[in-house]
């Protein structure tokens, strides 16, 4: 037992002067870390030896869980699809990066590829906890090849599967070569097979999530029943909501979700995917659920002037991307992008009208976000951190700023601008 009656004797650090996001509201509190998790001040002025070892004024600033992205292609120059000779070196420096957009914890996203690139790939990336060296990775999302060849995207449509006949995950194994380390699965619950495949991967604890499909709401609703809980970037690479059969759109507000069962969905608030009224209509129907996600390609966090993209030569000024002479322009509203009249950009798989990834990075997103849906700022900070975690079912740990989770932070001014990022107490990015 430490000589002080503590039951440790690690450090503890107090932070003081700030607004903690707390049941859903901003709240004048200091926080308390010790072990890179949240103390309870309580047990610490009773049972303990009742001060900090070290005290940081935040200066009155907004105190937050750290951002999780749970659908991420990569970033500065980085595709996770396109094999290199470490891919985890790649994972790694993308990691360090997204922490000075506030991301403590992601997963790392593989789009439709053939079978060699996912089994040299996924054995590359570890699930692992987050520190000065990056952001946790918290497994990797498969966003396909299971998926609808109607709405592919800019998926290639020559690596596109089915299930076959065999039933259950093999079809699966047999293209991924293992499931150690995946977090989720996009596919199409429309597919023939696809009700023993979201029931195994549910049991096995992966998260499966409805995407890149034309299926409608009744085949939506029995892969909710068979595990399904997730919406791959709502209202894209889905059918149009229709009043007498909504699609998977209608997972929104079914009455045939499992009691005790939440159905959450993806959110590009970039100002690109998703019309600010779309995306008010969704935050509306169904607040709780709401999960931001960049969805960013490797064009991500790109510095101006000339890069390859594929087979595209980019140039980036700013918040301006050229392809072979289109233009992606900023708006006069901060933070937020739109389209001039020509839409072809690094957005756009190369000659179609197909959106193909973000350049946004996660505070954009939650700025954005809150400006297009007049949410209020918890709400907006809650679907980058607590949301996600919930999904992952991970909130006892992350995502949070009750007792006993970690310590993962971000400090932020009143325009959610951050200023510095936390991951288990210890300051791992400062502007």
């Amino acid at each position: 037992m430490p000589s002080n009656g503590s039951v440790s004797d690690a450090p503890i650090t107090q932070f003081i002067n700030c607004r903690i996001l707390k049941e859903h509201t901003l709240q004048r509190e200091d926080l308390w870390v010790r072990d890179g998790r949240i103390l309870d001040p309580e047990k610490l002025f009773f049972d303990e030896q009742g001060y900090a070892d070290r005290q940081l004024d935040c200066g009155g600033a907004i105190l937050a869980p750290g951002f999780i992205d749970v659908q991420l292609n990569g970033g500065y120059g980085v595709d996770f699809s396109t094999p290199s000779e470490d891919p985890g070196a790649g994972v790694a420096f993308v990691a360090k990066k997204i922490l000075e957009h506030g991301v403590t914890s992601f997963c790392p996203t593989l789009v439709t590829s053939p079978p060699s690139v996912y089994h040299k790939v996924l054995p590359e990336v570890k699930v692992q906890s987050g520190g000065v060296h990056g952001a946790g990775v918290l497994g990797v999302h498969l966003e396909g090849p299971f998926i609808s060849l109607e709405k592919k995207g800019a998926h290639p449509e020559q690596f596109l599967r089915t299930f076959g006949g065999s039933g259950g995950v093999n079809p699966l194994l047999e293209v991924y070569g293992g499931l150690d380390n995946v977090s989720m699965v996009t596919l199409a619950p429309e597919l023939a097979g696809s009700q023993s495949v979201v029931e195994e991967l549910s049991q096995r604890g992966v998260t499966v999530s409805l995407g890149h499909s034309v299926a409608n709401l009744s085949q939506a609703e029995e892969a909710v029943q068979q595990g399904a809980s997730f919406i791959t970037h709502l209202f894209n690479a889905m059918l149009p909501f229709h009043h007498r059969d909504p699609g998977i759109v209608g997972l929104l507000t079914s009455n045939r979700i499992p009691a005790g069962r939440s159905v959450f969905y993806g959110m590009i608030a970039d100002g690109i995917h998703t019309n600010p009224a779309a995306l008010r209509i969704a935050h509306r129907a169904h607040p709780a659920g709401l999960v931001l996600v960049t969805d960013a390609i490797m064009a991500m966090g790109l510095p101006p002037g000339r890069h390859t993209l594929g087979q595209q030569v980019i140039e980036i000024q700013g918040l301006h991307a050229y392809v072979a002479g289109n233009t992606l322009t900023s708006s006069p509203v901060p933070n937020q992008l739109t389209f001039d009249s020509r839409i072809l950009n690094v957005f756009w798989g190369l000659g179609t009208t197909t959106l193909s990834g973000s350049i946004a990075t996660m505070d954009m997103c939650v700025r954005h976000f809150q400006q297009a849906s007049g949410c209020s700022v918890p709400e907006a900070l809650e679907a980058a951190s607590l949301h996600p975690a919930q999904l992952l079912g991970i909130s006892h740990q992350k995502g949070s700023l009750e007792y006993g989770c970690d310590a993962d932070l971000v400090l932020m001014d009143d325009q959610m601008v951050l200023e510095a990022t936390y991951i288990s107490g210890v300051e791992v990015w400062r502007k």
